[in-house]
């Protein structure tokens, strides 16, 4: 595309970097895993416990920290002096397509990110533009969840909590609004974002349309697409493949399954002793490319199902030490029910590939009239979070906190 098309960039001002947890073991697949690192950590002492939290420069097991907006149950002495009570694990999009649990305590992650934390709501759904460009529809990730892995940049739909306040350049709803002669709700636009936007040598390009026939086909299909990514919306139903299609469990999953694979004559998903089928080939293809791992070499991809099962074993490898080796000793049924789930996210999206690829926007919005409506450039107000604090943080030791 041209530069004369916006980028999200433009249309979504307000950016946060990932979370940097530092240290592997404070996420994992399984919250109970979690709860017991903690217990381990806390009865350690001396050297033991040091070698067991792995501290950075910015964290050790002396280290005070804020608690995290929204967890106020936590310590915020040094993990050494007052471990506290564990915090509930909270859901996290650790990687691509793969929700996992987060222990919620500042002292031990390296940057959380608290700006993210203030907006984390049912309201809230956070874009990621990942760095790999296929991860997602166009390269985006939609989540409900705080995107807490080494994803990419995160967007945030609201500025504030409770929906308030989009995080769309100031003029844009109005613009549109006028034009395709409607109201336009902050969802609309990410929908359209994720039908007609297209990863490109500038950043990530969103063509505008000028025509609302094609505004309105690419809401139908954006719509349906981040339907799919938050496995339902609104409190709707999460999207299913049709009867014949849907996955079964067809054999439980009862020894601790000591491989995947999948069998293209009868579709089936085969963990250990356990199946599960019908699995299209698609499901069973679907990649993240360039991700970290990839077995093919540079640039190469990782098939996510492959992926979501490796990070379940990892406990279990001969090279995982210290807390990362603490893990369920046989497989959760929990894990199975998320097994289902993730078959099916990843076979609609690849049967709503070759539509969303063929979608074009037609006739476009010129950066002159989006700049004419004062869309662009966005101001830099808004590439800073919002003021959003109705009440005072507890800072380190229980002070409170300098924002």
């Amino acid at each position: 595309m041209s530069e004369d098309v916006p980028l999200l960039d433009d249309l979504m001002p307000w950016a946060v970097s990932g979370p940097r947890l530092g240290r592997t073991w404070v996420a994992g697949p399984d919250p109970v895993a979690l709860r017991t690192r903690w217990a381990v950590l806390a009865r350690a002492e001396g050297a033991e416990r040091e070698r067991l939290f792995r501290p950075t420069r910015l964290r050790s097991v002396t280290t005070g920290a804020a608690a995290l907006p929204g967890q106020r149950s936590t310590s915020t002495a040094g993990f050494a002096d007052a471990p506290g009570p564990c915090p509930d694990p909270v859901r996290v999009l650790h990687a691509p397509f793969d929700e996992q649990w987060l222990l919620p305590d500042q002292r031990l992650i390296d940057a959380s990110r608290p700006q993210l934390w203030r907006v984390l709501d049912e309201h809230q759904v956070f874009t990621v533009e990942t760095p790999a460009p296929g991860a997602g529809p166009g390269g985006l990730l939609v989540t409900r969840h705080l995107p807490a892995g080494p994803l990419g940049g995160i967007r945030p739909l609201h500025r504030r909590p409770g929906g308030a306040e989009p995080n769309l350049a100031p003029g844009l709803l109005p613009l549109l609004a006028e034009r395709y002669g409607g109201p336009v709700a902050p969802q609309d636009v990410l929908c359209w974002i994720l039908a007609a936007g297209r990863p490109g040598p500038r950043g990530h390009e969103v063509p505008l349309t000028t025509d609302p026939e094609r505004w309105h086909a690419g809401l139908d299909l954006g719509r349906r697409l981040l339907a799919v990514q938050l496995r339902g919306v609104d409190g709707g139903e999460p999207p299913r493949l049709p009867g014949g299609r849907r996955p079964y469990v067809r054999s439980a999953i009862r020894a601790w399954p000591d491989g995947i694979d999948w069998d293209p004559e009868t579709g089936t998903l085969s963990l250990g002793s356990g199946a599960v089928s019908p699995v299209p080939r698609s499901a069973w293809e679907y990649e993240v490319p360039g991700a970290p791992g990839g077995s093919g070499g540079a640039g190469a991809g990782t098939r996510v199902l492959q992926a979501w099962f490796a990070a379940r074993c990892a406990h279990r490898d001969p090279g995982a030490e210290g807390l990362d080796a603490l893990g369920p000793a046989e497989w959760p049924q929990a894990w199975t029910s998320e097994l289902l789930a993730l078959v099916t996210t990843l076979a609609l999206l690849a049967d709503l590939g070759p539509e969303r690829e063929a979608f074009t926007p037609g006739p476009l919005l010129s950066r002159a009239d989006l700049a004419a409506a004062g869309v662009v450039p966005p101001p830099h107000w808004s590439r800073r979070p919002a003021s959003v604090l109705d009440h005072q943080e507890e800072g380190p030791g229980g002070q409170f906190a300098l924002l």
